[in-house]
């Protein structure tokens, strides 16, 4: 924003900016809104943090109740948990709150505008905006947001609108249908989610026979892992079960069932992942027939 609080040159129009649900999301994406030439003029928030955070970023911004930043903003974003939004537009609907003619930005993956449905029929602009980014509450937040996707379901004509905002934030649009929200956030929770709980049990089944820093032995065969799975896809495995080491994945799998560290669940996710890993193998031609055949029989008998 320029020192007069004027949009920059070429902007073509400033937007008064709500925020229902002023956590980590809500605080990031107001942020490089207001970098971008928009004013943040009213916030919600229920935890002590939260509030101290939309204080501390948005100075100038009213800390009020939902209906109040609604009737104050142009475009409202409700970031707030995903089992929380269904309640919450259902609810400012019910009690005729001033959604009319004001754009209805939510950032959660899983939904797409159907949510937003209640506040449409009393003349809601309905935007699914979900950055493809986590978000840790710290100042430079905003700053992740450049050069991320954002998962964008939104009507035909508001299209144009929520392509215009994602950019603004330094994002770039990716556009999915209504009905491929769930399988879309599956596949991004499930790599980033499912990834961490894999590393961080590695690392502590390396610190239960002495590594004192993990890290330094996991960083960079995972970055090389993940770089090799984003550029070549399955034909960047390797590893026994690419090879078809069965007598080697047998003795991984005797090794978790032994150790103090690695609970039943663990072992369990060990060889769900070896068998898909193998199935993955064999239809990519990597692995062949008779070694996927071995692998299976080690894995095939256990739960």
């Amino acid at each position: 924003m320029t020192p007069d609080n004027s949009p920059p040159a070429g902007h073509p129009a400033r937007l008064a900016v709500g925020i229902i649900g002023a956590g980590r999301a809500g605080i990031a994406l107001g942020a490089a809104l207001a970098r971008a030439g928009h004013e943040v003029v009213a916030a919600s928030a229920i935890s002590e943090a939260s509030v101290s955070r939309a204080r501390a970023t948005f100075p100038d911004a009213a800390i009020a109740e939902p209906v109040e930043v609604l009737s104050r903003a142009d475009l409202v974003l409700l970031t707030v948990p995903d089992d929380v939004l269904p309640g919450l537009v259902a609810g400012l609907a019910a009690t005729g709150a001033p959604v009319e003619g004001r754009m209805l930005a939510h950032a959660s993956g899983r939904y797409g505008i159907a949510v937003l449905e209640p506040a449409v029929r009393l003349g809601g602009l309905p935007l699914a905006l979900h950055p493809v980014m986590t978000f840790t509450g710290r100042s430079d937040d905003a700053e992740r947001l450049s050069g991320t996707c954002f998962g964008v379901t939104a009507p035909d004509v508001l299209r144009p609108v929520a392509e215009a905002l994602v950019i603004e934030m330094g994002g770039e649009p990716v556009f999915i249908r209504e009905e491929d929200r769930d399988l879309y956030h599956a596949a991004l929770a499930g790599a980033a989610n499912h990834l961490i709980t894999l590393v961080t049990q590695a690392a502590d089944l390396l610190k239960t026979i002495g590594v004192a820093n993990p890290a330094r032995l996991l960083g960079p065969l995972l970055s090389a892992s993940l770089d090799n799975a984003l550029r070549f896809g399955d034909a960047g495995l390797t590893g026994p079960v690419a090879r078809g080491d069965a007598q080697t994945v047998a003795a991984h799998v005797a090794a978790l069932e032994g150790a103090p560290t690695a609970s039943a669940a663990a072992v369990a996710a060990y060889i769900a992942m070896a068998r898909l890993t193998a199935d993955r193998a064999l239809a990519a031609g990597l692995l062949k027939p008779a070694d996927a055949e071995r692998l299976l029989d080690v894995l095939g008998g256990r739960p």
